[in-house]
């Protein structure tokens, strides 16, 4: 993917159009407090973060897992998924086990406890976002990751690491 181009404002720009900056400005701010609403529900609700309950439904989904075939499922690092393993094993929702004749590989699986926190949690956002976008036409789908990448690079978060 290529960095987004800066052209120099015209007419036709952004500039020229205020109301449309303010929707931009709007929805974004709209977006990032649904965000931020549904990780205080997770939190207050269930005590779990959303990428705790995400690795709790891809257990739930997928069965017992080792880490890194977690972290590819809900699209961290696999630095990243030992510590949310490590916080959901302190709270009772999964636990560890050497399962595989190979004795190094580890295997993640839900306790009863996190079973049953993964069967009445609401969907993720991220789970929402992926139906919304399978139910798009392809170059509907694209210009909105064009969109999105231009906007990462206005922020400067482009190379920020996604946990």
């Amino acid at each position: 993917m290529s960095i987004p181009e800066h052209k120099a404002p015209s007419e036709n720009s952004i500039s020229a159009r205020p109301d449309r900056v303010r929707d931009i400005v709007w929805l974004m701010r709209k977006l990032m407090q649904g965000s931020m609403l549904y990780t205080k529900e997770l939190d207050k609700k269930y005590q779990v973060s959303v990428p705790q309950l995400t690795c709790l439904l891809a257990l739930n989904e997928h069965g017992p897992l080792p880490p890194s075939q977690i972290a590819k499922y809900i699209m961290v690092n696999s630095s990243t998924v030992t510590g949310i393993i490590d916080r959901l094993e302190q709270k009772g929702f999964v636990e560890r086990s050497r399962i595989s004749p190979d004795r190094r590989v580890i295997t993640i699986s839900l306790t009863d406890r996190g079973k049953e926190l993964a069967r009445h949690a609401p969907p993720p956002l991220q789970k929402k976002i992926v139906e919304g976008l399978k139910k798009l036409p392809e170059d509907e789908v694209e210009k909105i990751v064009q969109a999105l990448t231009k906007l990462a690079y206005m922020l400067d978060v482009q190379d920020l690491e996604v946990i």
